[in-house]
């Protein structure tokens, strides 16, 4: 071989090799990207727009993602989870449910807001995120209209009114002792019930193409999140009336069975469990399948140590 054929092969090698470099790198980034972390990551707050108020004064509207798969951490109001101005206690939440949580609390500004921002700032596990409120006319959102129906803005939809929703309970529990709530709804009875769907006939999907049960990382245990098995030619279960449970403030998280429940005469109930002492702000979520209510309740948790004296 020639030195200039080595040469060109040299060249061609080299060139080769630089051209594989952002494929490395794009398969390095998509592995990383596709890792589920169970705890350990940060807390990004999302603005997700604003709505009038029929005094002029305005809603700036906000919920997060949790990138953590298990982990709900809980940043007390201040230095760490503040939104200002005007905070840093503006009514957000202090205890963070796993993964997307949208449209949880609004923050009232007055009718001469203008140009100002509004800025939600979370620090977890190290790492500090914000959120940008501000009046940009492309962030204009109906909550009784928009996104929560889909797109839908039919007569009925138009109609509709929020649920309500009372929590009955004992204002005080002690571990290991267990808590049960009860939620006293009360709706208008919109929107009506669709009636069942199921596929039609010939357009039923064969067996082959039905797939079977998500893949799951043997990173992530598997929590709550059901399987993806289920027969699509069944008929749809229509789901009706629910009010779901949350911990909106407080040391830690607690457990709900169930966390998500259907009405029975105009009630639900589910049981609580703490497994750390102090106050705690839960909240009750009301939805009628298109808007919600909701409505805290304060509940002190003791220990439940006993002690002695000689």
């Amino acid at each position: 071989m020639t030195s200039y054929r080595r040469w060109l092969v040299a060249v061609a090698v080299g060139v080769s090799a630089i051209a594989a470099v952002p494929a490395l790198r794009a398969q390095s980034n998509e592995v990383t990207n596709n890792f589920k972390y169970i705890s350990g990551q940060d807390v990004q707050p999302v603005f997700e727009g604003w709505s009038r108020n029929p005094d002029g004064s305005f809603d700036m509207h906000f919920g997060y993602l949790n990138r953590n798969y298990v982990e709900e951490p809980s940043i007390p109001v201040g230095p760490n989870n503040a939104v200002e101005p005007g905070g840093p206690d503006r009514g957000q939440p202090t205890v963070f449910r796993p993964r997307t949580n949208r449209n949880l609390f609004t923050v009232p500004v007055p009718q001469d807001w203008g140009k100002k921002e509004l800025i939600w700032t979370l620090t977890v596990n190290g790492k500090t995120q914000k959120a940008y409120g501000w009046l940009q006319p492309e962030w204009e959102i109906d909550p009784a209209g928009g996104a929560n129906l889909g797109g839908r803005n039919d007569p009925e939809l138009k109609a509709n009114k929020p649920p309500s929703v009372v929590v009955k309970t004992d204002p005080s529990v002690a571990i290991p002792n267990t808590l049960t709530l009860t939620a006293v709804f009360t709706d208008d009875g919109l929107p009506k019930p669709a009636a069942a769907r199921k596929a039609a006939i010939g357009q039923e999907t064969p067996l082959l193409l039905q797939g079977g049960v998500a893949d799951v990382p043997v990173n992530v245990p598997q929590v709550a999140t059901g399987s993806r098995r289920r027969d699509p030619n069944a008929p749809r279960v229509v789901q009706g009336p629910t009010v779901s449970w949350m911990v909106w403030r407080g040391p830690a998280s607690a457990t709900f069975e169930p966390r998500t429940g259907p009405l029975k005469d105009g009630q639900a109930q589910t049981v609580a469990t703490f497994s750390k002492p102090g106050d705690y702000v839960l909240r009750a979520i009301a939805s009628d399948r298109a808007l919600t209510g909701i409505h805290d309740v304060t509940v002190t948790v003791s220990s439940g140590a006993t002690s002695s004296r000689p």
